[in-house]
């Protein structure tokens, strides 16, 4: 079972130094801050106990930022029974100390290890059979699966009272472990994906060494599969992978097939039949014919990154304004999966930092189709990709771009890839959040760039925009190389609006050194905006009123026309 990113809990602010550095191993991984307490936070909650339980109850491993009494208490009414329960860990807040408290079977020690690494400590593994066995029996290493978890605890406490063990099969892992060894032990481990009958003197643990091959045509597969495996006398839980042609790498069937068992789907080169196929992806296995599948069954577990390729996957991202709390989680979790990134340095440069591994792709600005194209050639290799754009992808940013470079080509391998758009705050609702809420009745939202549009087009639906009395939103307002074009734009507008018609310039919002100014239509000068403001004109309807520390709020309401009775 592939275990779950895991959240980091913090109380205070003296904290996040601390959980920063956890978050660089753990980069998907979200950090949940207290509420009023915690600035910076990818998440904010409002109540401790409530927040930490719900985690558990949802499996997420959870790496608490505080005393270990705390989260012990905290979950003890969940702790009715011992069973799988997902790791969870206490750090000290300076990163002094790391202990890990629960999840024993889910892999809580190597996190320990892991949080103790970074932190440069020694983790306080306090786990019997770890400590006096140097490895967890129960929680078997990359590679290997555990076959019954409760007679295994049975196995595990009688080689704790002393009873010795002898060892079949190849676990070079176990060889490195100090167990109680001897050839004539009654209690043994055997390892191997041979179907057999456990006996209570005997923990059996299977190395992930078999492949299936498979077609997207075949009926109720994950079923197909179990069927075949059982008529080849071998374990399921010895399945490592999925293998399939290239040719259907887009196949719903086959992804939901190795969602539902669990394993990853490779693809290698079309072959004219299933055994053809899995003996070019494995040419040392041995290979297996049953239900009409094709198993390869190698002596190893299988590195399976190393068979054929995953289909690739290209995400357009929107980085929402700039601040980090603003970014969606989402978006978090691509960008920690990512193998390259691609975009405008500046949009780069902001989603990062990035790890050593993943290689980052920066081009000019104007630079679009070119790299929409280069990352679809990126991604039919098999990578993860990147499009970065900041605000949101579908406003005026790379999410068209990408779509129009997919539509154009006819190349089947860009139209396998898996392509998901990923939405952020855009520019125009960060600025309208700060101001309150002037887009909060029907707006529009327009660029005042004609690189890409004649300005006739741009007067033609300003006119019309604002003769239907919607609230105004400028993207692109002003450059050097069009110095005019917001002056004639607001002359538009005033044929339609009064000078008293409420308007928020936000430069830079969601960055450092973000700036909000209210004023009005008749107060408005070109000279007040540059590129980098974003520009939001009222209707009709929109009011002002001052607030406490200063400045004012801006709203449009929801009703139109004469106020509803209340």
């Amino acid at each position: 079972m592939t275990q779950s990113t895991p959240a980091i809990v913090i109380l205070g602010q003296g904290s996040l130094a601390t959980a920063l550095r956890i978050q660089q191993v753990y980069p998907a991984a979200l950090i949940h801050g207290l509420a009023g307490r915690v600035e910076g936070a990818d998440r904010s909650y409002q109540e401790f106990g409530t927040t930490l339980r719900k985690l558990y109850l949802q499996d997420t491993p959870i790496i608490a930022l505080c005393a270990a009494g705390i989260v012990i208490r905290t979950l003890a009414p969940l702790l009715l029974e011992k069973g799988a329960e997902p790791p969870v860990l206490a750090v000290a807040e300076d990163g002094s100390a790391v202990v890990p408290l629960l999840g024993g079977l889910g892999g809580v020690n190597v996190m320990a290890r892991e949080i103790g690494s970074a932190l440069q400590i020694a983790a306080a593994i306090t786990t019997s059979g770890e400590l006096r066995f140097g490895t967890c029996l129960l929680n078997p290493p990359a590679g290997y699966t555990l076959g019954d978890l409760e007679s295994g605890k049975r196995f595990v406490s009688d080689l704790l009272a002393g009873h010795s063990v002898r060892i079949e099969g190849a676990a070079p892992w176990l060889a490195q472990a100090h167990l109680p060894e001897d050839p004539q032990a009654q209690r043994s481990i055997h390892v191997g994906s041979a179907q057999r009958e456990a006996s209570a003197s005997e923990l059996l643990i299977y190395p992930r060494s078999i492949a299936v091959a498979v077609s997207a045509e075949v009926a109720d597969l994950p079923n197909a599969i179990r069927t075949a495996l059982q008529q080849s006398r071998v374990v399921v839980q010895s399945l490592a992978c999925l293998v399939a042609a290239d040719t259907d790498m887009a196949s719903a069937n086959l992804r939901e097939a190795a969602l539902e068992l669990d394993v990853p789907l490779r693809f290698v080169a079309a072959q004219k039949d299933l055994t053809a196929l899995v003996c070019h992806a494995l040419p040392q296995a041995s290979i297996v014919e049953a239900n009409g599948l094709a198993i390869a069954v190698a002596e190893q577990p299988l590195d399976v990154s190393q068979i054929g390729r995953a289909r690739g996957r290209l995400a357009v991202i929107g980085l929402g304004p700039g601040a980090a709390e603003l970014m969606v989680p989402a978006v978090k979790a691509e960008l920690a999966r990512a193998t390259d990134v691609l975009g405008y340095e500046t949009y780069v440069k902001m989603a990062g930092p990035f790890r050593d591994d993943q290689v980052q792709h920066c081009t000019d600005n104007r630079e679009e189709m070119q790299r929409a194209r280069h990352a679809f050639r990126l991604a039919a290799e098999g990578r993860s990709v990147i499009v970065v754009s900041s605000g949101d992808p579908g406003v005026f940013a790379m999410a068209a771009a990408v779509l129009e470079a997919l539509h154009e080509s006819s190349d089947p391998a860009w139209h396998s890839v898996d392509l998901e758009i990923l939405p952020g705050v855009s520019a125009s609702l960060a600025t309208a959040a700060q101001a309150g809420a002037p887009l909060g009745h029907d707006f529009c939202v327009m660029s005042l760039s004609d690189n890409l549009k004649p300005w006739s087009i741009i007067e033609k639906r300003l006119d019309l925009a604002a003769e239907a009395d919607l609230a105004l939103a400028f993207y692109n307002p002003i450059s050097r190389a069009r110095p005019w074009q917001l002056g004639l734009a607001l002359e538009i507008v005033a044929r339609h609006r009064t000078g008293a018609t409420p308007v928020v310039l936000g430069r830079d919002i969601g960055r450092p050194g973000q700036t909000l100014r209210v004023t009005t239509l008749g107060q408005l000068t070109p000279e007040q905006v540059d590129m980098r403001t974003m520009v939001l004109i009222g209707s009709s309807t929109t009011c002002t009123f001052p607030k406490p520390d200063g400045g004012e709020w801006v709203y449009t309401p929801r009703w139109y026309g004469e106020k509803p009775q209340s």
